[in-house]
């Protein structure tokens, strides 16, 4: 499906995965036309092994929770139809690629144990590093920068951490998501609370509203621009870039 893009996170025993290291949790969520759909695929996983200590700090999954969870084998042909021929955004992808693909080559899905031969990659860390190079572009700090609540993020979780990633893919490649606008507050003024710098939501409006009237320009109000113009290409020394379009839209036709 075209503009199809899945945004993927896992969790794993450890780490590296030439060590033995094995997936214990899958998170997907889709996105069609950069629109979340709602469809999404998680899984817990049995690795067969005990997770390290340092993973289950980070993500709270004990070995006692993955007793009679099932094995990647049991579900590696529901997750490849999930992911198969769409755009993977993934944060540090090689980490995850790697893991993935090393489930497979364990199964003996060797036609499987590339995902880049099914998906195109998008690696969110690589593209954080290239817009923000010397800061930190892990997803928290991402989050923090570009205003995406990750309130509920005291653990990683795959799940969890792929809706998050999710808003921050979308937020940095989107532009602007919310409105600062003086004159905003709840006393009318722009002093209160709600003026200055605080953000507000933008308000979608709905798909079936009544169409807005269409209040065209007056003679006057089309000569007033024409003079302001003028001005502004005096005061500059070259027409303004109203004008410049203007005559390059009229050579074009």
């Amino acid at each position: 499906m075209a503009n199809r893009s899945v945004v993927l996170d896992t969790e794993t025993t450890g780490m590296p995965v030439t060590d033995g290291h094995r997936i214990i949790e899958i998170g997907c969520v889709e996105l069609i036309g950069r629109r979340l759909t709602g469809r999404h695929f998680h899984v817990y996983l049995q690795p067969d092994r005990e997770s390290d200590e340092g993973a289950i700090g980070v993500h709270g999954i004990t070995n006692e929770f993955l007793v009679g969870k099932p094995r990647f084998a049991e579900v590696a042909d529901e997750f490849f139809e999930f992911i198969q021929g769409a755009q993977l955004i993934i944060h540090n992808a090689a980490f995850d690629v790697g893991f993935i693909n090393n489930e497979f080559a364990l199964m003996g899905q060797h036609d499987r144990a590339d995902i880049t031969q099914h998906c195109s990659i998008l690696d969110t860390l690589m593209m954080a590093r290239e817009r923000h190079p010397g800061q930190r572009n892990s997803l928290d700090a991402l989050c923090k920068r570009y205003g995406v609540d990750n309130s509920g993020r005291e653990l990683h979780g795959a799940l969890l951490d792929s809706e998050i990633l999710a808003d921050v893919y979308l937020t940095m490649t989107g532009g602007q998501t919310s409105l600062s606008l003086a004159g905003n507050a709840s006393d009318g003024n722009g002093t209160g609370e709600g003026s200055g710098n605080q953000a507000t939501e933008i308000r979608r409006l709905p798909a079936d509203r009544k169409p807005s009237r269409i209040i065209r320009a007056s003679e006057n109000d089309l000569a007033e621009h024409a003079a302001r113009l003028e001005a502004i290409a005096k005061s500059a020394g070259a027409p303004a870039l109203w004008s410049q379009l203007a005559e390059s839209q009229a050579a074009a036709n």
